[in-house]
């Protein structure tokens, strides 16, 4: 069987993404299936740079260790997502993952961010998740897109679902935040599901996994 190494240990994305690319004919792998790599240094200015920086980076480390025993080609996808809120300029944006530093909690974050929008009363709430993602294969990116998902920073975090900024992010189609949305609601209209869904459809015609 052929192999897809999705380039996150993140349980939350994990999740999401084995439920979107499981029903495909290929051996879907994580970097928990290989020896520990040191994270690169994210010096994109875009989520877009971020991920054909990551998927370069890990495909290049998972090749040198796959074992023969996976078996067949390997190919490496990942993504680089965060969430750009209108009224700060688009921050937290590519920083998302580390807006106030890699160990803030996300309460903390949301703390920050509610301080900040404090500033500008009149402005619109408008924000959006963005997921870029990025397939290489033998040291070449051979598949890109992007999804978004558009919505307002809700008046308060709400919801135990989801993980990340998604209780604060609110959406309008569903009345409530991203946090309160069932998983497979959540799947159908997300950033990260949007991306998914069209690398399985370009997978699924690809020798990579026939």
């Amino acid at each position: 069987m052929n192999r897809v190494v999705i380039a996150t240990t993140n349980p939350g994305k994990l999740r999401e993404i084995r439920r979107i690319l499981g029903h495909l004919p290929a051996a879907i792998l994580s970097l928990r299936d290989f020896p520990p790599v040191a994270e690169p240094d994210e010096t994109g200015v875009t989520f877009e740079e971020n991920a054909r920086l990551k998927a370069l980076y890990y495909d290049a480390a998972v090749a040198s260790a796959a074992a023969p025993a996976h078996g067949g080609p390997l190919c490496t996808v990942a993504e680089d997502s965060g969430l750009v809120i209108d009224a700060l300029g688009g921050a937290p944006g590519v920083q998302s993952a580390r807006f106030l530093g890699p160990d803030a909690s996300y309460p903390e974050r949301f703390e920050e961010i509610f301080r900040r929008l404090a500033a500008y009363p009149g402005a619109p709430r408008t924000a959006r998740f963005v997921c870029a993602l990025a397939l290489v294969q033998g040291g070449s990116v051979i598949f890109e897109t992007t999804g978004v998902v558009e919505g307002d920073i809700a008046a308060a975090p709400r919801g135990e679902r989801g993980f990340g900024y998604d209780p604060i992010m609110y959406f309008p189609p569903y009345g409530r935040t991203l946090a309160e949305a069932t998983d497979e609601e959540k799947e159908r209209v997300g950033h990260r599901g949007q991306a998914f869904r069209r690398l399985a459809q370009w997978l699924e015609g690809r020798p990579v996994i026939s």
